[in-house]
């Protein structure tokens, strides 16, 4: 028995054969004869851009999310390394709070 490897595609061939399903021009089996694939997996490509067509532009423009920056946490951790670094500036320095 002879073994035989799995083809594996990129992204940017799967949009191309799916972009042609969708325009309509040929079937789907001419498209899969002309591309080497299967004519179910010309059906899948399709279907996947289609679906997917309507998230493509979200998040784009708008308003955008309030992104807190930092956690809490992060920031009273900073705070008192400050505090610790500026109790010892003031000790080095002389000046007695």
């Amino acid at each position: 028995m002879s073994e035989r490897t799995r083809k594996t595609f990129t992204p940017a061939f799967k949009a191309k054969v799916g972009l042609e399903a969708i325009r309509g021009i040929k079937t789907a089996n001419e498209i899969a004869q002309a591309y080497g694939v299967h004519p179910v997996q010309v059906g899948q490509w399709k279907r996947a851009i289609t679906e997917q067509a309507g998230t493509l532009f979200e998040g784009k423009r708008g308003p955008k999310a309030v992104d807190d920056g930092m956690p809490a946490d992060r920031l009273y951790s900073e705070i008192g390394r400050l505090k610790m670094e500026l109790d010892w500036l003031k000790k080095k320095s002389g000046v007695s709070p």
